[in-house]
């Protein structure tokens, strides 16, 4: 049975800090799936659409790595998609305890369902979509932060 795993979240954008998850699951699982969250009560930065086409394009050379969008609870299309596991980035204590009711939540809905956590590397640490949406909204260069480009706010 291939031990696939869902990486699940808004990724509005997706950062270098989330790649640097997606690579080391992909040396942990057969398949890791980038899972593109869709919350119809919030309004993306940068279209889904968008970010799913920006994706394909960073993993395409990378087999073990496909990327999707959802929408509903994770752990239900963790059943659709035959994931056993989801994988979460920490950053530090608070990103924790942000998660732990998360898992236990999905484990609720998905009892085959384990979260497997990997804390961020040092040097990614800082990293957060809301700050990178902020200094890019005003102008800023965000390119150190993303693994694509973002094209320049309309003024």
């Amino acid at each position: 049975m291939p031990r696939i795993a869902i990486f699940p979240g808004s990724f509005d954008p997706f950062t270098n800090g989330h790649l640097d998850i997606v690579r080391r699951g992909a040396e942990l699982f057969d398949e890791v799936i980038v899972a593109i969250g869709t919350n119809s009560s919030k309004q993306r930065y940068v279209p889904i659409e968008q970010m799913l086409a920006l994706l394909g394009e960073v993993f395409q050379n990378e087999p073990r790595v496909s990327v999707r969008t959802f929408r509903g609870l994770t752990a239900e299309f963790a059943r659709e998609a035959g994931a056993r596991f989801l994988l979460r980035g920490l950053r530090n204590s608070i990103d924790f305890e942000y998660e732990k009711p998360i898992a236990y939540g999905n484990q609720h809905v998905n009892p085959g369902l384990e979260t497997v956590f990997l804390l961020t590397a040092p040097d990614l640490g800082a990293i957060s979509s809301t700050i990178i949406r902020d200094i890019h909204r005003y102008g800023g260069n965000v390119d150190a932060f993303l693994p694509f480009t973002l094209p320049p706010v309309a003024s």
